[in-house]
């Protein structure tokens, strides 16, 4: 479908504005990085920003363009409300509570990266690199998502540009967009890493909130009665309450109370206080995307008062969910036509970006694109640097710290490698490096290793994004694909979180068999249907192979005795590989309106599922700990 009468009413005025906006906040971001010498500047950034600039940064991680572009849809559509704001004014402020007094004090104990060391330090370094490849794999499925809902609106925005691209060199629209927001974001994370993205990011969060509040001001202006004939057509808006909602709470679109005990609603009061704080635990604890900027801050009283004060990301959400109210009064009085209404059909999510192309005046409407670009760069960002440092935490430091040992062991040169046994000198005969001493230019490798990783993880996210699109039409919304792909992994984290900070004494050998069995009891309750079922079929087969075999493996001296026998621990594993093949093929609702799209228990309930089997069988399949055993090595 052509866009060019959509996205030719974006002018240059309307592109300086978007530049200007651009290069302010790279240059800001540039200067307040300073300079990155060394990985704990690249990743903690010397752990000295201040708490409102890291809240701020939280806040614009987690808001990004799902929120900003993704939410005013979810209300705009029919029979949309403002009961999505459920999960956060309940679920996610007592998740951020507990996270700030329970889990931020163990984090600060010693100095570290990532969650993930901390769990690795409890329960073993096999731990920490299962639990780093989860949250890889949860941000690859949550943020391809997010990445694709940017594309959507860069495609509306850069029509002929994308166009002539695509009849100059092919490719199609989609993969352009991708490429050319991957370039963006990969220069921003490159500038000066976590600092840049935490500085960048609080810039960013305040550019949207006043996007959004631009773009409701002209909502207002150019509807007859402004903000009170908003307010009337959303409280008379036809069924936009819940089924069995008492009257007195029916306020149309503006509807923000879900009483219904069904488990595959997504906005309920019951998956906003019990599963919303659940799941958010796991991503304002665990998520490396969310946790890494927490780490920056002086001290845990610091850090809580970050994490605490990010809640006021809340605002933000409910002023999007207004303009999505006034989207819908708007066009009822002025509805869509010709090639907006058809672009609005192909993808109901794009009807905040035609509102901004087609009716807000020269200037803003740049201003708005550039707080909705910029609510997507910042999670792109941040995204890109959680992953670097993971990577770098969980993978090359261990393995470039055993190649430097061995050398050691070997009578080698840390530097060169140069054999030094039989030598009295103290330094390299072949290279003059000091004996004992860390290899020369370590910090510089590392940091050109790490900004290599931020090029590579972004070529795979929007990759990724660009195969979003063959999957995209399973959910209601962007919104609800994008949360809930960041379950698959989430339950898996937060299990090992309760695994490592209760005091269970048991070491992390049970958890390496049971976080993929809680990715795959996510995965069976997610999906149903004959490819799944066989999918379940030779995991499950592959899991109780893979325990039998590893029982022939030494446990080696550090094993302490199993929590149950081997026979009934294998029991143990066969009965949730059962459970989660039974769940597979009939945990699921039949769809009286559409019967080839069964009802599935509603996202916010995967991480407590998974957090639940997580801790169950990561107990059940484990050993004790000896007595001086700190930490156990899992195996």
């Amino acid at each position: 479908m052509p866009l060019a009468t959509v996205s030719a009413q974006f002018t240059a005025i309307d592109w300086g504005v978007v530049i200007a906006f651009l290069a302010f906040t790279t240059l800001l971001g540039t200067k307040l990085a300073g300079q990155q010498a060394t990985l704990r500047d690249f990743f903690l950034g010397g752990r000295k920003l201040p708490w409102y600039a890291v809240s701020g940064s939280i806040i614009a991680t987690e808001i990004s363009a799902v929120t900003f572009i993704g939410v005013p849809y979810v209300v705009f559509k029919p029979g949309g409300n403002f009961t999505y704001l459920q999960l956060g004014v309940f679920g996610s402020l007592l998740a951020r509570i507990i996270v700030g007094f329970v889990l931020v004090p163990q984090y600060y104990r010693r100095e570290i990266y990532s969650p993930y060391d901390y769990m690795g330090h409890q329960l073993g370094q096999r731990v920490r690199t299962m639990t780093s490849g989860l949250f890889l794999l949860g941000a690859m499925l949550a943020q391809s998502a997010r990445v694709y809902l940017t594309v959507q609106i860069m495609i509306v925005l850069l029509n002929d540009q994308i166009g002539a691209l695509v009849a100059r060199f092919g490719l199609n629209e989609l993969a352009w967009a991708a490429i050319i927001l991957a370039v963006i974001a990969i220069g921003w994370a490159l500038v000066g890493g976590i600092t840049t993205v935490i500085w960048t990011n609080l810039t960013l969060f305040l550019t949207f909130l006043v996007g959004a509040v631009v773009a409701l001001g002209v909502i207002a202006w150019k509807l007859d009665g402004g903000l009170l004939e908003i307010l009337r057509v959303g409280f008379a808006a036809p069924g936009s309450a819940p089924e069995g909602l008492p009257a007195a709470l029916n306020w149309g679109k503006f509807t923000f109370f879900d009483f219904s005990p069904s488990p595959v609603r997504d906005f309920t009061i019951w998956t906003a206080v019990i599963a919303s704080t659940w799941g958010g635990l796991f991503s304002y604890g665990t998520d490396q995307l969310l946790v890494q900027g927490m780490f920056c801050c002086r001290d845990a009283r610091e850090a809580r008062k970050a994490i605490i004060g990010s809640a006021f990301g809340q605002v933000v959400t409910a002023t999007v969910m207004l303009v999505g109210v006034g989207l819908y009064a708007y066009y009822q009085a002025h509805p869509l036509t010709g090639e907006a209404l058809a672009l609005y059909e192909a993808k109901g999510d794009r009807i905040f970006p035609i509102f901004i192309c087609q009716v807000v005046p020269v200037g803003l409407r740049g201003l708005i694109m550039a707080a909705a670009l910029a609510a997507a760069i910042s999670t792109i960002m941040g995204v890109l640097t959680a992953l670097s440092q993971t990577v770098m935490g969980a993978f090359y430091t261990p393995l470039r710290k055993r190649i430097l040992e061995r050398r050691a062991a070997a009578g080698r040169c840390a530097s060169c490698g140069y054999d030094q046994r039989g030598r009295v000198h103290d330094r390299c005969s072949e290279c003059g490096h000091a004996v004992g001493a860390p290899p020369p230019g370590e910090d510089r490798r590392n940091l050109r290793l790490s900004r290599a990783l931020i090029v590579f993880w972004g070529v795979v996210l929007c990759t990724l994004a660009y195969l979003t699109d063959a999957i995209a039409h399973r959910e209601p919304s962007i919104l609800q694909l994008a949360l809930a792909a960041a379950g698959y992994a989430g339950g898996a984290l937060l299990g090992c979180f309760a695994l490592a900070f209760l005091p269970l004494g048991v070491d992390g050998r049970g958890y390496m068999w049971a976080a993929p069995l809680s990715v795959a009891y996510v995965y069976a309750l997610a999906w149903h249907n004959p490819a799944s079922h066989w999918a379940c079929a030779i995991f499950g087969v592959a899991l109780l192979a893979g325990w039998l075999v590893w029982q022939l493996v030494p446990a080696g001296r550090d094993a302490g005795p199993r929590v149950l026998p081997a026979p009934v621990q294998f029991l143990v594993l066969l009965a949730g590989v059962v459970g989660m093949s039974l769940i597979n093929r009939y945990g699921y609702w039949a769809n009286p309106l559409d019967p080839a799209k069964p009802l599935c228990v509603a996202w916010p309930w995967y991480a407590p599922l998974g957090s639940l089997v997580a801790v169950v069988w990561g107990y059940l399949l484990a050993r004790r700990k000896l007595p001086a055993q700190a930490p156990a090595t899992a195996g």
